[in-house]
């Protein structure tokens, strides 16, 4: 798209480096007595030095032209002038517009009629002043649109190369409003324009040029590129696209211009690639990491930490990722609570961490019991990567701890500890005895006490 503006003083620099300050300084002149067109009809394109313009205002220096047609030819008639020259900032011209015809405006008699054309074989282009280039050799049918109930139109035209063969159309599809006229094998000689009349007498008209054009021969196609190319010559086309995993960077299709130009440039495939995934928390760590199409970005925490999100994105086919990077967040373990009748009597966990606020993983925490009791369970437990301890806390239980045996003697059951309600008896080694006088036995208490200490031996000698 082309948009000439009135920003003199970067024009004038551009001009100095390009052509030198005599030719810039008449540039500028020709931009300030250069022409304004605006308050276009929505329908007009505007082509200036064989480039399509697409805008509501542009300004043209002095001294050059435009061309000025409607978008879709035929469909639509120009009133007006199709090419306009600047002078001293005046149009030599009239500013066309676009009316409807017969096809827009549902077949009434009080429109010109709509003029289509067709191509059996052959092939054509439309040129910036509305004019349809026509290679030599083509079969080129022109579609007078209009109502058959209405009466007959009539075509004619300025070729005195031969006469045209016209007619009402025969298929049932089309017999009832199209009005034909045919060019068989068009020559040089068959440019001219073609009029279509009503009976009413609206008309509108086509001019068709022949010319034998040809565009340059297109490149061997770097591969992944892949083309259907029709030809080279005028009205023809080439078609691209990319494979899977690639996106088309230029134009789908061209075509070649009444010109002999490409109307664009030849594309290119560009592999697809979604940006590089850079997690800025180092605790999150990439397993894998491939940003081209259908690759995947697959997240791992360091130890300690649990993974909150998906665990793996893909790269799509518009270049972006399917989901967005996880999170890691620290694995605590909640405070354990000290047995009944005992306490913890030491902590392993990282420096900073207060108690009452968790464990990290790996933290150690020790049991042990009051006096009296017996630990049953795990002394130690460990905080694991799920967020919990190795082992349930474990419990104090009131027990008799073993007396110890008496000199020359055993006590009997023999135990680490002993229940409330236990009792014991102590059996003497030969020679000696136990008092001969009634003993209780030991019994271990409620509070983990025994109710006295194991009966001694004595010598036979001293009894």
């Amino acid at each position: 798209m082309i948009l000439i503006t009135n920003a003199v003083t970067l024009v004038f620099i551009i001009y100095i480096a390009a052509k030198g300050l005599c030719h810039a300084k008449q540039d500028i002149e020709d931009l300030r007595r250069g022409c304004r067109l605006e308050g276009l009809h929505p329908l007009l394109i505007v082509t200036y030095k064989n480039i399509m313009v697409f805008a509501d205002k542009i300004t043209v220096p002095h001294g050059e032209r435009v061309a000025l047609r409607c978008r879709e030819l035929g469909r639509y008639k120009l009133i007006g002038d199709s090419v306009l020259h600047c002078r001293n900032s005046v149009w030599n011209g009239t500013l066309p517009t676009c009316i409807p015809t017969t096809a827009i405006s549902n077949y009434t008699e009080d429109v010109p009629p709509t003029i289509l054309f067709g191509l059996p074989a052959g092939s054509a282009a439309v040129d910036p002043s509305g004019a349809l280039a026509v290679f030599p050799g083509s079969i080129l049918h022109l579609e007078c649109l209009f109502a058959r109930k209405l009466g007959n139109p009539e075509w004619t035209w300025t070729s005195t190369f031969r006469q045209y063969l016209t007619g009402w159309a025969i298929a049932a599809s089309e017999r009832d409003w199209k009005y034909r006229l045919s060019i068989y094998y068009a020559k040089a000689q068959d440019s001219g324009i073609y009029t279509c009349s009503t009976p009413r007498g609206l008309t509108n008209s086509i001019r068709v040029r022949v010319l034998d054009v040809h565009c340059p021969s297109l490149p061997t196609l770097t591969p992944p590129l892949i083309g259907k190319i029709e030809g080279a010559r005028m009205g023809q086309s080439a078609t691209f696209e990319c494979p899977e995993g690639h996106r088309l960077e230029g134009v789908s299709s061209m075509t070649c211009q009444y010109n002999g130009q490409w109307s664009a440039k030849v594309p290119q495939c560009v592999a697809i690639l979604c940006p590089e995934v850079k997690p800025a928390n180092v605790k999150l760590q990439l397993l894998e990491h491939n940003n081209s199409y259908g690759g995947r970005v697959v997240f791992a925490c360091m130890w300690g930490h649990r993974l909150s999100g998906a665990q793996s994105i893909r790269c799509d086919g518009d270049g972006t990722w399917n989901g967005t990077m996880p999170t890691c967040s620290e694995i605590t373990c909640a405070p354990p609570s000290a047995p009944r009748s005992g306490q913890i009597v030491e902590h392993e966990r990282p420096s900073g961490k207060k108690r009452g606020r968790g464990h990290k993983v790996g933290a150690l925490v020790r049991f042990a019991c009051l006096p009296g009791h017996q630990l049953l369970g795990e002394a130690s437990i460990i905080c694991t990567e799920n967020g919990t301890w190795s082992h349930q806390p474990p419990v104090c239980e009131v027990r008799c701890p073993y007396p110890g045996d008496p000199p020359h003697g055993r006590i009997a059951p023999l135990k680490f500890w002993y229940k409330p309600g236990d009792n014991i008896q102590v059996t003497c080694s030969p020679g000696y005895v136990t008092p001969f006088e009634p003993v209780k036995k030991p019994t271990c208490r409620e509070n983990g006490i025994w109710s006295g200490p194991p009966p001694p031996c004595r010598s036979y000698r001293d009894v």
